[in-house]
């Protein structure tokens, strides 16, 4: 819906906007939560943010074809409640400019844009004498609920870990019971739902995986989730990026059942804390790696794009990525380690590769993948670990199933050969690095 007289009508003095953004869900969902039990004519609102969707170069973006998905089942469940879903496209400060709400409620977010974009609505609407109200919803534990004792961010994640699970008991994953007060959503008839041509994108499907969690998954995530071919992994990170599934559910399951999945939701909140107390991710978080080398070479880069390497491992993951904007965690690894240390290109380059093709893209999570991979992070293992791919493949794919999936000429004469030596790369790359970090100590 553009900026119009029914948007204006809609969202006046009489009615709460709840504002989603990363929370696509109507269940336990705590900003909803709080609007629907503190107001009653509550309308949930989205924006096709003009200013996020203009910077996206590929109008066949699978990630606004989930987020179109999504809502128009949001939608639909609404209306089965007498009420319905408010879908503009428009840049927030200029929608919040447009309309009169009684009071706005969203969830909060912790990336520099989010944070910018919040602090220009809570401006403006402060300026007009409307409340607007922010709860944590997409993590457990935000901003300073996980310090040192002397109040410091951590900056390592074993020991943040370790005071994450000290702290964390049942009321912090205990969910928002956000359906008892669906009374109070504000009734009215059905409203439009911009297609994706009306916001400029391609009509495609996103590929998505459904919130399903198969049985035993995660009982023996911990033997399976390193085997690409296996399907060992709950495959639900796009929708905690978009949470179209509450981290309170996934934290109760992981719970007392697998270590090693709970770790993973830990390191999740980590990255994102790490970037909300160091928003600057543009740069290596180590400052000393920012003075590498690199060789940037375009033609090399290209190879690792398009998966042909002559690595089998490392094609794989890119031409999975390439054809369904999903890679398997292992396999991120590989070819992140890949990118930076055997052909010693920048891991921005990568990082910005993977931003436009992941459908769960994550920029925290993204960021720190990248940073680790290239030993930049905030990250306790040196700079020389140095992922040998043969060796991954033997460990991780000894069949060579997943592989054979997506390198199916890969026994052929037609599948191209290395495109640099194992350890002629190993050597050079820990040369570049130690000569880098002895001029520039850590």
């Amino acid at each position: 819906m553009r900026l119009d007289r029914t948007a204006k009508e809609l969202a006046g003095p009489d009615t709460t906007l709840f504002w989603l953004r990363r929370d696509l869900r109507l269940s336990d969902n705590a900003g909803l939560y709080h609007a629907l039990r503190e107001h009653a004519n509550v309308l949930p609102v989205f924006i096709f943010d003009k200013i996020i969707l203009d910077r996206l170069e590929d109008k066949a973006d699978r990630r606004v074809a989930f987020i179109r998905e999504t809502l128009s089942v949001l939608k639909a469940a609404l209306e089965k409640l007498g009420s319905s879903l408010l879908v503009v496209h428009s840049d927030p400060v200029s929608f919040f400019k447009f309309v009169s709400p009684k009071a706005v409620y969203a969830n909060g977010d912790y990336e520099p844009y989010a944070k910018t974009r919040d602090t220009a609505v809570t401006n403006l609407l402060q300026s007009r004498g409307i409340p607007f109200h922010l709860y944590k919803d997409q993590v457990i534990f935000e901003k300073e609920e996980i310090t040192k004792n002397d109040g410091k961010p951590y900056t390592i994640f074993t020991p943040y870990s370790r005071k994450w699970k000290e702290k964390l008991k049942p009321r912090h994953y205990a969910p928002f019971s956000t359906l008892e007060h669906s009374k109070n959503l504000k009734q009215t008839a059905p409203l439009s739902l911009p297609s994706l041509t009306d916001i400029s994108f391609e009509e495609i499907r996103s590929g998505a995986p459904t919130t399903t969690i198969r049985p035993g998954i995660i009982e023996h995530y911990h033997e399976r989730r390193d085997f690409p071919a296996v399907g060992g992994t709950t495959r639900l990170s796009v929708h905690l990026r978009f949470g179209t599934v509450s981290i309170r559910k996934l934290v109760s399951l992981a719970h007392g059942k697998n270590e090693t999945w709970l770790n993973e939701l830990i390191w999740r909140e980590f990255y994102h804390m790490i970037l909300w107390h160091f928003p600057h991710v543009e740069r290596a978080f180590k400052p000393a790696y920012d003075r590498i080398a690199w060789r940037n070479n375009p033609g090399e880069f290209q190879a690792w794009c398009s998966g042909n390497t002559g690595y089998p491992i490392v094609d794989a993951g890119m031409r999975e990525l390439n054809e369904t904007g999903f890679m398997h965690n292992r396999v991120r690894m590989v070819t992140a380690s890949f990118l930076t240390k055997h052909l010693l290109i920048d891991w921005r380059w990568g990082e910005a590769y993977f931003a436009g093709k992941l459908l769960d893209f994550d920029l925290a999570a993204n960021n720190g993948g990248w940073q680790w991979a290239s030993g930049s992070g905030c990250d306790a293992a040196p700079y020389f670990r140095i992922f040998n791919p043969y060796t991954q493949t033997k460990r991780f794919d000894p069949d060579m199933k997943y592989i054979r999936k997506w390198v199916p000429e890969v026994a052929s004469a037609s599948y191209p050969k290395p495109i640099v030596d194992h350890a002629v790369a190993r050597k050079r790359a820990l040369d570049v690095y130690k000569e880098a970090l002895q001029r520039n100590p850590l």
